[in-house]
């Protein structure tokens, strides 16, 4: 039997988060009160709409579900295609994932004299799971799906705009690349993509 799509999650979700963000700034609380926000809703797997679920062949993907129209928060979904993974990177700000569909592994990294090396058991997270990371916490990680024969989505929460933030990619020899990594929605309008006009004004 389908399941019938419930986009009034996300609407609560995002009317939710957007009276957190109005309440406080601080790290802390938003994490703290945030996270079972996100938990609520990855508990349910009937309200993310198909485009956003598609995977695709060559690397995984990050759309964008919504952006506070003042860049405190976005939301995106990634969705990731058998076997694909992220390089070794940071996000500068807060940031909550929580599992919607499949399971994927998150590796802490951490610095030492000879580069980039884990700094501790890597996490699976299975559906309905969420983790937190920010310069505080723990901001260096890799990401992969789990599943070698299916896909796999996770709904991250990033304390920006994070299509827009300037980050950094890690090579193991210690070597950072900088990079914005803009939005996987090429077919749909998306404002809230400045990767191209962040990258011209740096």
């Amino acid at each position: 039997m389908t399941v019938p799509y419930q986009p009034a999650r996300l609407r609560q979700f995002l009317a939710e988060l957007t009276r957190l963000v109005n309440d406080t700034a601080e790290e802390a609380p938003l994490l703290a009160r945030g996270r079972p926000l996100l938990a609520d809703l990855v508990r349910h797997d009937d309200w993310l709409a198909e485009p956003y679920t598609l995977p695709s062949p060559v690397r995984y993907q990050q759309y964008l579900l919504y952006a506070d129209p003042l860049e405190r928060f976005s939301v995106v979904s990634f969705v990731w295609g058998p076997g694909q993974q992220t390089p070794i990177h940071n996000h500068t700000v807060w940031g909550l994932i929580g599992m919607l569909r499949g399971a994927e592994i998150s590796e802490p990294f951490v610095r030492t004299a000879e580069g980039w090396r884990a700094g501790g058991p890597s996490h699976r997270l299975r559906p309905g799971m969420v983790e937190a990371v920010s310069p505080t916490l723990g901001d260096v990680h890799r990401v992969s799906n789990a599943l070698a024969d299916q896909v796999s989505i996770s709904i991250h929460v990033y304390g920006a705009n994070i299509g827009a933030v300037r980050r950094s990619v890690f090579l193991a020899d210690g070597t950072e690349k900088p990079f914005i990594s803009g939005y996987s929605n090429a077919t749909l309008p998306n404002v809230w993509d400045r990767s191209q006009e962040t990258s011209a004004a740096a």
